[in-house]
């Protein structure tokens, strides 16, 4: 401290004047201290030590290579060596879901018939104080057992919008696969719900992570808990299971065959690469749900191919649909055909882009279907 001297007329008077900051409160004077400000550089260079260390684990691929070593002498040495991957993608996504299987038996109400088939609404019980809830529909040619057909519904839809009043841009992503003989589950999936928040998914994802678990791995529950039940009907054949999917319902054709190794062949429409896409323009773009651990660095969606191979799985996309939903894909399919060629199975692979929008293509599908189930 210094003493200034001040003189007012005849009188003077001195002033203390502090060349060092004050201490705080309770804190001695002596402590050194320096202004906060100082550090912030450091600061912004942490953000940017963090920005390139997620760009730099996002282009790395080492992690997968040492997870996947992939087996190519026989098809039953590709699915063995393809084992810890899928258990990889069941931890992220926390499957199974948590919860002892409820033993009380499904349900199945009929609500219509038609030339073409038997409806029934079917209540399965899969968690506790929880069931897979859809349609189940029996074609009125049944002779004799058939094969079932899981038929994915997309956002904001439901197996009713797929099914009744033409379909909309679901063509005959239900009733041609009764056309053909098949039995169908269409089953219901969480995107609205009356008296719920327009987000509640979202709400419901979030929840269910900090519970050990998630909407993906739930919601594949409610199709796989589901086969469990299917298969057991004395109409279905239990050897053959396939499915079907568009948008997000095409999401899920791909991660439940990824996971339930019963279904024989899949198609998903409207949905490979998407994800993908959005993460190179905006990794904020990417929706919640889709944003599982190690999503984007060991489970792309050209890399999940590896868990339904060498079961087959066609992959189709509309020339008129937005081409997020198309070009991102094209560069990612032939990685997930090499998985096939390598294990001469080129056939049991396709990406098709067939002329229109975002909607189901009937004719590719159901005679790749007929062709591998």
């Amino acid at each position: 401290m210094t003493i200034s001297y001040r003189c007012l007329g005849v009188l003077c008077v001195f002033v203390p004047l502090f060349t060092m900051a004050q201490a705080p409160p309770n804190q001695p004077a002596d402590y050194f201290n320096q202004p906060v400000a100082d550090s912030d550089p450091l600061r912004t260079e942490q953000a940017r030590e963090l920005d390139v260390y997620i760009k730099t684990l996002a282009a790395d691929r080492t992690r997968f290579h040492e997870l996947f070593t992939p087996d190519y002498s026989s098809a039953a040495d590709f699915e063995k060596s393809a084992v810890p991957l899928r258990e990889a993608f069941c931890a992220s996504i926390g499957y199974p879901p948590p919860g002892k299987r409820p033993q009380k038996e499904a349900s199945f109400q009929k609500i219509g018939a038609d030339r073409m088939g038997t409806y029934y609404r079917a209540m399965i019980p899969i968690l506790p104080g929880m069931h897979s809830e859809g349609i189940y529909v029996v074609p009125q040619s049944l002779q004799e057992k058939a094969p079932l057909v899981i038929s994915m519904h997309g956002g904001g839809g439901s197996p009713e919008v797929a099914l009744f009043h033409g379909g909309a841009n679901y063509n005959d992503m239900v009733r041609g696969a009764i056309k053909r003989g098949y039995i169908v589950y269409a089953p219901q999936h969480l995107f609205r719900a009356e008296g719920y928040p327009a987000n509640i998914r979202q709400r419901i994802d979030d929840r269910l992570r900090l519970v050990g678990t998630s909407i993906t791995a739930v919601e594949i529950a409610k199709i796989s808990y589901a086969i469990d039940v299917l298969i057991e009907r004395p109409e279905v054949d239990p050897q053959r299971v396939g499915m079907v999917g568009l948008s997000y319902g095409g999401y899920y054709a791909q991660v439940t065959p990824a996971i339930d190794t019963r279904i024989k062949v899949s198609v998903s429409s409207c949905y490979f690469g998407v994800q993908e896409g959005r993460y190179e323009q905006d990794e904020h773009s990417v929706p919640t749900d889709f944003r599982f651990m190690a999503r984007m660095t060991l489970f792309n969606d050209a890399d999940l191919v590896a868990l339904i191979c060498p079961r087959a799985h066609q992959i189709q996309a509309g020339s008129r649909d937005q081409a997020s939903h198309r070009e991102k894909g094209k560069m990612l399919a032939p990685r997930a055909a090499s998985f096939y060629k390598k294990l001469g199975l080129e056939a049991r692979f396709q990406h098709f882009v067939f002329v229109g929008g975002h909607e189901f293509n009937d004719a590719s599908a159901w005679n790749f279907v007929a062709e591998h189930l």
